[in-house]
């Protein structure tokens, strides 16, 4: 992997940048989407339940298309570059706990 960090460098204004797919194509898109599979709510629920749990120091956001689009709804953590199938609020809540908390992975919503 490329270490894109440089001597120098400031630091990283988040330890963790959650980016949830709430793409939208027209109904019936062979591709379909994210936001069609209900991303938006479960984007809305990850930054309610984040703030729940004290986590400090992250950001949910939204994100156009990150082209998984059969597979969502998507999520992607970064700095891990770790993608995830969210579909359930249970799920989401998952991800909060292993990956955010504990600093493992859910690898049953992994996306390889």
């Amino acid at each position: 992997m490329i270490n894109r960090s440089l001597a120098g460098d400031p630091e990283p204004f988040f330890d963790a940048h959650l980016f949830v797919c709430c793409n939208r194509r027209p109904d019936g898109h062979e591709r379909g989407s994210c936001a069609a599979k209900g991303s938006e709510k479960l984007r809305d629920y990850m930054k309610a339940r984040a703030k729940e749990l004290g986590l400090k120091n992250l950001r949910v956001n939204s994100a156009g298309c990150l082209d998984r689009c059969e597979l969502g709804p998507c999520l992607v953590i970064y700095p891990e570059g770790i993608w995830y199938k969210i579909e359930t609020t249970a799920d989401v809540d998952a991800v909060l706990q292993q990956h955010l908390v504990e600093g493992g992975r859910v690898e049953a919503l992994m996306l390889r």
